[in-house]
């Protein structure tokens, strides 16, 4: 099994993803954008997206989505044929497209929206945190993309406030922030430890 950065020979795969995809939607029974094989060919050409295979034949797919002037980024379309679900390929893809968007576009918050428990999971490793959907990207053209998804009244009766996805985000600021505080503290418990040493040492 490989994981590749998507290019345009992998053109060839636009279809049978854009029908995976499709398919998956009508199996869980829940929203799912649907994404034509010109929409996917797009995602391909720009390098923004990975895709697995075994030798020649597609085994799975996800993208990156450039929204609000790269101040954020999407990672969308996870997918795993289901010929190969079960073997933990979902989460190899996924680790793939976030390591992209982390190389790609340092700056940008990274984020999704998702009705999977298994996504949420995985997003949750990687370090997101749920949020409103005030917090995520008010571009128009992303919210567009929900169209075509069965709950999309949810979500224009709510205003685009809520709806049966979660949000997520990846907050690059906001994590060097708390790695900041977590070596902060991390000192500070050290020279304690060091002094405590001392003061010891001092008393004998």
């Amino acid at each position: 099994m490989e994981i590749v950065i998507a290019n345009e020979s992998h053109f060839k795969y636009a279809q049978v993803i854009s029908d995976t995809i499709t398919d998956s939607a009508k199996v869980r029974g829940t929203g799912i954008a649907q994404r034509t094989p010109e929409y996917i060919i797009k995602r391909l050409e720009n390098g923004n997206a990975v895709i697995a295979l075994d030798g020649e034949t597609f085994a799975g797919f996800c993208y990156i989505e450039v929204w609000g002037n790269k101040g954020f980024v999407a990672n969308s379309g996870l997918i795993v044929h289901p010929d190969y679900r079960g073997q933990g390929l979902a989460k190899k893809i996924k680790e793939a497209i976030f390591e992209l968007s982390r190389k790609k576009f340092p700056e940008a918050k990274i984020f999704g929206i998702t009705t999977g428990l298994p996504v949420m999971k995985m997003n949750y490793a990687l370090g997101y945190k749920p949020v409103t959907f005030s917090e995520l990207t008010d571009d128009p053209d992303f919210w567009k993309g929900c169209q075509t998804c069965k709950n999309f009244d949810i979500l224009t009766r709510t205003d685009r406030k809520m709806c049966l996805c979660t949000g997520m985000l990846y907050d690059p600021v906001q994590k060097e922030k708390e790695k900041e505080q977590l070596n902060s503290k991390a000192f500070s418990r050290l020279k304690r430890i060091k002094e405590n040493l001392f003061l010891k040492k001092k008393t004998k």
